[in-house]
């Protein structure tokens, strides 16, 4: 059955400002005040009441309440080729059945590990945007059977993925140079968890885990589609745990724009990631909403009602009365290392709003004795700063780009590797 439902383009109640001197004055939420006004002292303090304090703030008004994995998932072992990518690669797929049951949800895990691997070894797990397949033109890789978007007429239609899309994604995705590097590349799609549009959520895991389906009415504090993505992220991690040629220890979490946002998120719930890596994740992601600059919170709602909790809509052009802001999802990773990425030419996702939220989550970071930006200045184009908060503005557009995947690389090697 072919499916069409509206899709907006990028609408807003005002023009976008991209202008440093139209920034208002705003004052940022301070991430060592508790919201009873006492002072978080210490890495106790942190980790007893303001970290689970700010994870309730941000499920109760942005990202919304997500559930326990479920009782009864199980993972099938889909397919493997031990000499893929002319010998240089495992290739393994794998299903998680989500819910117990064949008719229920599934998720499809492709897995890559390099070669002449010597026990387990790290790996970069990420959500893509169109199926497992588009990641490489690897004629191994099963073509997905879920919903597909295209929305190049400004309408997104319900379609089935072809054999022409194969390695469509594939310059955002390496996967020869994470393999020389001594990584392995973990990806599934993230319309497995839930299709991209307002009434995916009847086709996905939102529905399918709720007991009146595809009938529920959501709570302003219910999770919306990050939320679930960012579910489905560590239910990944649930089976990787498990998968004795990976090491569950050093798994770094990478996502590209919504899907940044959702690393980000998956990051801050669930602390068995190593590494967060969010490049070019924007406005309810790694940049700061307070500064009203490129995409606002406002804009985020009416093209994307379905991404974020109810209550978030609240907070369209009242941005100073959100209760939290992104330098305290960055700040909720510490004490692990976490990367923002940044394109100077993306200016819809506000480039020094990213840093300057790295530079305001980095009083967390000293907690625990660490260095986080180490710089209060917006760095250069085309220069990686930092130690444990790491960030790059590069030049180019909104992408997820080779240079990128080096500088992650990079900070992956120093932190895991000693490098």
């Amino acid at each position: 059955m072919l499916v069409m439902v509206a899709w907006a383009g990028r609408v807003s109640g005002a023009e976008p400002n991209y202008d440093e001197s139209k920034v208002p004055a705003y004052k940022l939420p301070d991430p060592l005040i508790c919201e009873d006004g006492t002072p978080v002292r210490n890495r106790r303090d942190w980790e007893r009441r303001r970290r689970p304090e700010l994870l309730w703030l941000f499920e109760e008004h942005v990202y919304g309440r997500a559930p326990t994995a479920p009782p009864g998932m199980w993972f099938e072992r889909a397919g493997e080729d031990a000499y893929a990518l002319g010998g240089r690669a495992t290739r393994r797929e794998v299903t998680l059945w989500l819910r117990g049951d064949r008719g229920g949800p599934k998720m499809d895990l492709l897995l890559y590990l390099p070669r002449g691997r010597r026990g387990p070894v790290p790996v970069f797990l990420g959500l893509n945007f169109m199926g497992n397949h588009t990641v490489h033109p690897d004629p191994g890789i099963r073509i997905t059977t879920a919903w597909v978007p295209n929305d190049r007429a400004g309408t997104v239609v319900s379609n089935r993925a072809t054999a022409a899309s194969r390695g469509w994604a594939a310059s955002r995705w390496p996967v020869e140079r994470i393999l020389e590097r001594g990584y392995g590349l973990v990806t599934a799609y993230c319309g497995d968890l839930e299709p991209d549009h307002p009434e995916g959520w009847k086709l996905g895991v939102r529905a399918a885990l709720s007991p009146d389906g595809t009938n529920h009415v959501f709570r302003p504090d219910e999770w919306g589609a990050i939320a679930a993505w960012a579910w489905g992220l560590s239910r990944a991690m649930d089976y990787l745990e498990g998968d004795r040629d990976v090491d569950a220890r050093r798994v770094v979490l990478i996502g590209h724009s919504r899907l940044g946002k959702t690393a980000l998120w998956a990051g801050a719930r669930d602390r068995r990631f190593a590494i967060v890596i969010s490049n070019e994740s924007g406005e309810g992601g790694a940049a700061l909403t307070r500064r009203r600059y490129g995409e606002r919170i406002a804009d985020l709602n009416r093209r994307f009602p379905h991404w974020f909790c109810g209550r978030y809509k609240s907070y369209d052009d009242r941005e100073d009365d959100l209760p939290v802001d992104a330098h305290e999802l960055i700040a909720l990773m510490a004490p692990r290392p976490v990367y923002i990425g940044s394109a100077v030419e993306d200016r819809w996702a506000d480039p020094r709003g990213e840093f300057l939220a790295g530079v305001h989550a980095e009083p967390v970071y000293r907690l625990y004795g660490l260095e986080g930006l180490g710089v209060t200045e917006w760095p250069p184009v085309g220069r990686s700063v930092g130690r444990y908060i790491g960030y790059h503005v590069r030049e180019g557009r909104h992408d997820l780009t080779a240079w990128d995947w080096e500088r992650y690389l990079d900070f992956a090697d120093r932190h895991l590797r000693g490098r």
